[in-house]
């Protein structure tokens, strides 16, 4: 399985050609802070390890994306605000981005993403 530090990455999808920023929350500080507070995102967060979310006090709907360990998407929801996820079994990483944005990078379920270092 995966381990990352908090930071910047790359997201990529599984037959797709693009490079999504990625901010990688992978610390009990990082993880619980998550997008709150924010009025968007610009890209992609993973949260890791996780198996489920919750959109108190944000101020935009998300779309979540539920990993397994191989990051193959086990499942993709649409949450609005103020909403708390049940957890999935098998999902080990999270993956959230602004509502719309992951059926733009070809995010569907059984997709696997990749995790690359972020470039310059």
């Amino acid at each position: 399985m995966a381990r990352w530090a908090d930071g910047d990455a790359e997201l990529g999808v599984e037959g797709g050609n693009l490079a999504v920023p990625l901010r990688i929350a992978a610390s009990y500080r990082a993880r619980t802070r998550g997008l709150l507070g924010r009025t968007g995102i610009e890209g992609a967060i993973l949260l890791t390890p996780a198996t489920s979310v919750h959109t108190f006090r944000m101020r935009f709907a998300i779309d979540v994306a539920y990993l397994d360990r191989t990051l193959r998407v086990i499942a993709l929801h649409t949450v609005p605000p103020n909403r708390l996820t049940a957890p999935r079994i098998r999902a080990r990483h999270i993956l959230e981005a602004e509502a719309g944005a992951m059926e733009g990078w070809g995010v569907r379920v059984g997709v696997r993403v990749y995790v690359h270092p972020a470039s310059g």
